[in-house]
């Protein structure tokens, strides 16, 4: 019979994987920003709010906090890395303004896992009430970076077009927080199956909203197509206008 340790280790690696998936799912997203060079109306504060989502469960999986936890310090590493690299290239390609909100949100969560990390270090003496206080604090974070998305879905809402919500996210994101739900069972730990259980939630709605105003979007999207088409058309026609006067000229 297959031990629980054997379970937990395979459905981790499952975790890792879909985690991997999660991080690197807004890449089109982001290749987009880069070609354009310039964010247009996407969100930074999911991506900062993994960002120091990473660093939260990187601090409850080390070994002085929650020993025997290496698969999650490797999920979590490695999407932090990822995770950087977005929030580099909002700084890169953000008006001023919200640059400056973007670096100001990044400083705040270094600063804010930096005293947790030194608070419990040097006042908690237990791997027990590090990881109770660790966990907590993680897993508040993690609901929080799974309910960032909540003011893109207003948007959705508002607008009826899911431009500016990608569905690699939020595909990425459910098949992640099962995972890792999953991987909480066996055995229970709480702390990762409160924040994941609700980003479960929360994909699902977002899935919903995609559903609902994909044809929408579809038709918003080639309605600006066409007027652009007819600009372009009105410009031509005027250039031709010109030249045709110079030569009568």
């Amino acid at each position: 019979m297959v031990s629980h340790d054997t379970i937990r280790t395979a459905v981790g690696v499952l975790g890792n994987m879909s985690s991997i998936m999660l991080a690197l799912s807004p890449l089109p997203t982001f290749y987009s920003i880069w070609k354009k060079r310039s964010v247009e109306q996407f969100s930074p504060i999911p991506y900062v709010a993994t960002v120091i989502t990473c660093m939260m469960w990187l601090l409850y999986g080390l070994p002085f906090v929650h020993p025997h936890s290496i698969l999650l310090i490797t999920t979590c590493s490695s999407s932090l890395v990822i995770e950087l690299f977005y929030v580099l290239l909002f700084l890169l390609y953000s008006h001023r303004r919200k640059r400056l909100e973007v670096l100001i949100m990044l400083l705040a969560s270094i600063v804010i896992v930096g005293v947790v990390a030194l608070l419990v270090i040097t006042l908690v003496h237990t791997h027990e009430r590090r990881s109770m206080i660790v966990g907590i604090l993680a897993g508040f974070v993690g609901i929080m970076m799974y309910a960032a998305p909540l003011s893109v879905m207003k948007m959705v809402v508002e607008t009826k077009s899911v431009e500016y919500m990608p569905l690699s996210l939020s595909v990425a994101t459910f098949i992640n927080c099962v995972c890792w739900t999953a991987y909480a069972l066996i055995p229970f730990d709480l702390y990762i199956i409160i924040p994941n259980g609700a980003g479960v939630l929360l994909a699902i709605a977002q899935l919903l909203l995609y559903a609902m105003y994909y044809k929408s979007t579809q038709r918003q999207i080639e309605a600006w197509r066409r007027k652009e088409m007819a600009m372009a058309e009105v410009v031509v026609m005027r250039d031709g206008g010109l030249k045709v006067g110079a030569t009568t000229v």
